[in-house]
């Protein structure tokens, strides 16, 4: 878990509507728009970084380190160096991670299913 969300001991399961909740953490974390492309990408394959920047078009390499330090610090990404010459990194999700993105693939799913539908709606 990172910082933000550790910082207050919970007792039990979370509640994203009280303000004091680190689920409100977990939430701003795993909804971000990169956050949710990354998952979704992870889900199909582990990727080295600059593969996973492909698949996740648009994405600066800034935003995708950031994106990816959180998402591991919450648990939700591996993160393995290879000892080679360079080291190779590649990321893939964790059991939580994979749990996660299962919800996170419907909610891709839905919306470019319905593209066309939300573009009709802005006239």
């Amino acid at each position: 878990m990172s910082a933000q969300v550790e910082a207050v001991r919970w007792p039990g399961p979370g509640d994203a509507f009280d303000k004091d909740c680190p689920a409100r953490a977990v939430l701003d974390h795993v909804t971000s728009k990169w956050a949710v492309l990354v998952l979704v990408a992870l889900s199909r394959d582990e990727l080295r970084f600059s593969a996973l920047r492909r698949e996740v078009g648009g994405v600066s390499e800034k935003m995708l380190a950031q994106t990816l330090r959180t998402l591991e610090s919450d648990g939700f990404v591996d993160r393995v160096v290879a000892t080679t010459a360079p080291p190779q990194v590649t990321y893939s999700l964790t059991e939580l991670g994979r749990g996660l993105t299962e919800h996170l693939a419907g909610l891709i799913g839905w919306i470019n299913d319905r593209v066309p539908e939300v573009v009709a709606a802005r006239g």
